[in-house]
This record gives structure tokens, C-alpha cells and sequence, in this order.
């Protein structure tokens, strides 16, 4: 039996939708994350830094703009080690500035993919992946890395057949 690890990235809060800033009491990609375990059975875990990013979301895109800027790693509250028991690995995050959050990096580098499958989800707000798969690739040596979903953030709470197609 396969078994999956979903390893993701989301923000509550302010986040820009639709060209205007709104309150999010689930992150776009947390709500993607939910659509992926009612599909399958998979583990999860989120990816949390140690220090919060500011409410404020513009505020948020500048630190996110300075991290990738800086090839920066922020520190995790918690870190995975190993992933040898799981199969297939789902990453789901958002589009920060064209590519995963620096803190997805920082987790992602720390593990060996040799051998796992390995799928993407990325929301966003009109810049699809990105260079996300590009990155995808380097941080994930040796995986099978399959085509990767784009969901448009004003999509998410549709995009639940989309997700059940993809993960198949």
C-alpha cells in the first residue's frame, strides 16, 4: 500500500485575492491540503516558521521578497527528518515571488527524495508555478517529480474536483 506524506506551506490571515487584501481564517493552500486527505489517505506536515511573519500582508511580501533575495532559510519550529516510510510526497504551497517560500527550502533540503514520487500543488494569484518545478527539481534530487498544479487562490474553495483528477 502507498503510503503519502503531504509536506505544505500556508497562510491564514491577510492574503491578496482578486486584486484586494482579505481575512483568511484558513490559508488558500491548507484549504487544497484538506481537499488532498479527503481524496487519499496521507500524513501531513505543515511548515511552520519560528518567527511569525507580520499580520499585515504587504508587510509579509517584503520579508518574503528580502528571504528570496538573501537565498535565505528561515528557521522551523519543527523539522522533518526522514521520510523513507512514505512513497509518494505531495508539496503544496503558495507562489511567493515566483517560487515556494524560502521556509519550504529550508525543510525540503533537509531530506532525501531518492526514489520517492513526488507532486506539487501551488497556489496563486496570477503567476502560476512559477519557477517553482524548476526549484522543485533541485531540492527534490533523485524523485520522480510529476507535473505540477496550479490553483488560482479566488479557485480554491472549487477546485476540489480539479484536485481529486490530479492526484490520481
Amino acid at each position: 500500500m502507498t503510503k503519502n506524506l503531504i509536506i505544505y506551506y500556508s497562510r491564514r490571515g491577510q492574503n491578496y485575492v482578486n486584486g484586494e487584501i482579505v481575512d483568511l481564517p484558513v490559508g488558500n493552500t491548507e484549504v487544497i491540503v484538506n481537499f488532498i486527505r479527503e481524496c487519499i489517505d496521507a500524513d501531513t506536515f505543515q511548515v511552520e516558521t519560528v518567527k511569525d511573519y507580520p499580520e499585515d500582508y504587504m508587510e509579509t511580501t517584503e520579508i518574503a521578497q528580502q528571504e528570496l533575495d538573501d537565498d535565505a532559510r528561515p528557521e522551523l519550529k519543527n523539522e522533518l527528518n526522514d521520510i523513507s516510510q512514505y512513497d509518494t510526497i505531495i508539496i503544496a504551497s503558495p507562489n511567493w515571488w515566483g517560487t515556494l517560500p524560502m521556509a519550504l527550502f529550508t525543510q525540503l533540503e533537509k531530506l532525501d527524495f531518492t526514489g520517492k514520487t513526488v507532486k506539487t500543488v501551488i497556489t496563486h494569484e496570477g503567476s502560476g508555478l512559477g519557477d517553482a518545478m524548476d526549484d522543485i527539481e533541485k531540492l527534490c534530487r533523485g524523485a520522480d517529480i510529476r507535473e505540477g498544479l496550479k490553483i488560482h487562490g479566488a479557485e480554491v474553495q472549487d477546485s476540489k474536483g480539479m484536485i481529486e483528477r490530479w492526484i490520481e
